[in-house]
C-alpha cells in the first residue's frame, strides 16, 4: 500500500507508511518465541490485589466543578473535563481488545464509566490504531451520540480507516468531524491548543499493514491546565524533545503497564522505572498511570505495576503522590494551589451538585 501522506522532506515518512524518529534495537527473538515462553511459564499470573471499579461519581461527571477534572475509565481511556468541554482519550468500552468478539484479551473489570454514563463528548483523541486503543464499536457509538458527533483528532492514516468503518465520518467540507495529524501539527479547539507529538511505537491492525498509519502522543494546552497524554511508547529521545519544546505540563497521563518480558517489550512499552523518567523528561508536575490493570496483554500480572511503580519512585527519591494510580472509575480534580490531583469531594462543588440527583444533558449518551 502506498502512503497517501508521503512527504519525502519528512524523515519519519516512508513511501508505504511511517517510522520512528530515532533508531532503536528490535527484539532479539520473535513474537512466537515469546508466546511459547509465556505458555511454558503459565504467564501472566493472576492479580492478587483488588482491581475492581469504584462507584463513579456521576454527579461530578455530569455537573463538573469549576476546576479541571480527570476520570480514569480504564486502560488508556480518560475523561478530561474543563471549561464545559469533555475530552475522551483512546475510547475502548468493549469486552475484548481484539478484532474478534470471542477471542483476544478480555477486560478484567467493566469500564469505570459506561458509554451510557458519559456526558456529551466534545473531542476524542486517538493515539494509534492498535485494538486496545482504537475500538470500532466504541467510536461508532460516540459518532452516534445525541446532540451530534464529537470531533475526532487522529494520526495520519486513521482518518481513512474512519471513512471506511465509521458511518457519519466527515473528512472534509464545512464541518469535518475527523481530522488527521502529523507529528508537530497543532490546532486550536475552543480554549485548547492541541499538539500531536512523536513517541516511539508502531501501528498495525492486521498482518500486512505494519506502520501504514502514524502513532503518537497528545499535548493539550489550556490557560488553567497543561496536559499530556502519552499513548503507548518505548523510551526514546522523543520525550526529552517534548520536554524541551513545551517546558512543563501540569498533568501527564503516562503508560506504566504491559512491559514484560523486557527483551521483547522494551522498544515498544516503557516500564514503571522508565515512566518515572518520562515524567521528568516532559516536566510533569503530576502524573497518572495508564495502560495497566485492565487487559492482560503481556507477562506481568495486572497488579504488578502498583509495586513496580512504588519501587521506581522510591529509587528516584520522588514522593509517591507525584505519580498516581487511580482506581477504575475514580475522579479527581486539579488543585492548582498544591499542583496535585485530589479527590473531587475535597474541593468546592457547584451548588447542590452532591445532593441533587444527576440529570444527564439531553445531548449525552446517558440520555438514551
Amino acid at each position: 500500500m502506498k502512503n497517501p501522506h508521503y512527504d519525502p522532506a519528512k524523515p519519519h515518512h516512508t513511501p508505504d507508511g511511517f517510522r520512528n524518529r530515532y533508531p532503536h534495537p528490535r527484539p532479539d527473538a520473535d513474537f512466537w518465541q515469546w508466546q511459547r515462553e509465556r505458555r511454558r511459564l503459565k504467564l501472566p499470573k493472576p492479580p492478587t490485589q483488588d482491581l475492581s471499579c469504584v462507584a463513579p461519581n456521576l454527579s461530578a461527571v455530569h455537573q463538573p466543578p469549576g476546576v479541571p477534572q480527570l476520570t480514569w475509565i480504564g486502560h488508556e481511556t480518560l475523561l478530561l473535563q474543563i471549561d464545559g468541554l469533555n475530552v475522551l482519550t483512546d475510547p475502548v468500552f468493549s469486552k475484548r481488545a481484539s478484532p474478534l468478539p470471542f477471542a483476544g484479551p478480555r477486560r478484567h473489570q467493566p469500564p469505570g464509566l459506561s458509554l451510557k454514563q458519559l456526558p456529551h463528548i466534545d473531542l476524542v483523541l486517538i493515539s494509534h490504531n492498535h485494538y486496545d486503543h482504537l475500538d470500532k464499536a466504541s467510536v461508532r457509538a460516540l459518532m452516534r451520540q445525541p446532540g451530534g458527533a464529537p470531533m475526532f483528532f487522529v494520526p495520519l492514516g486513521i482518518d481513512r480507516w474512519f471513512a471506511r468503518n465509521v458511518r457519519g465520518t466527515r473528512l472534509g467540507g464545512d464541518k469535518p468531524n475527523v481530522r488527521a495529524f502529523d507529528w508537530d501539527d497543532e490546532i486550536q479547539f475552543g480554549p485548547f491548543t492541541a499538539h500531536f507529538c512523536a513517541v516511539q511505537h508502531w501501528s498495525a491492525r492486521g498482518l500486512y499493514d505494519r506502520n501504514h498509519t502514524l502513532w503518537g502522543s497528545w499535548a493539550l494546552l489550556h490557560p488553567r491546565l497543561r496536559f499530556w497524554f502519552s499513548g503507548d511508547l518505548g523510551y526514546s529521545q522523543d520525550t526529552r524533545d517534548i520536554g524541551a519544546r513545551f517546558g512543563h505540563f501540569d498533568v501527564a497521563a503516562i503508560a506504566v503497564g504491559a512491559y514484560e518480558p523486557r527483551w521483547f517489550m522494551k522498544a515498544q512499552h516503557i516500564d514503571p522505572a522508565e515512566a518515572v523518567q518520562v515524567m521528568q523528561d516532559v516536566g510533569a508536575r503530576q502524573s497518572v498511570g495508564i495502560h495497566w490493570g485492565t487487559f492482560e496483554l503481556t507477562d506481568e500480572a495486572l497488579d504488578q505495576p502498583i509495586t513496580d511503580l512504588a519501587n521506581a519512585l522510591k529509587a528516584a527519591d520522588m514522593p509517591a503522590e507525584r505519580f498516581l494510580l487511580f482506581r477504575h472509575g475514580e475522579t479527581r480534580v486539579w488543585d492548582a494551589a498544591t499542583a496535585r490531583l485530589i479527590t473531587a469531594g475535597l474541593v468546592t462543588e457547584l451548588p447542590n451538585a452532591q445532593s441533587e440527583k444527576t440529570r444527564p444533558r439531553d445531548d449525552s449518551l446517558a440520555a438514551q
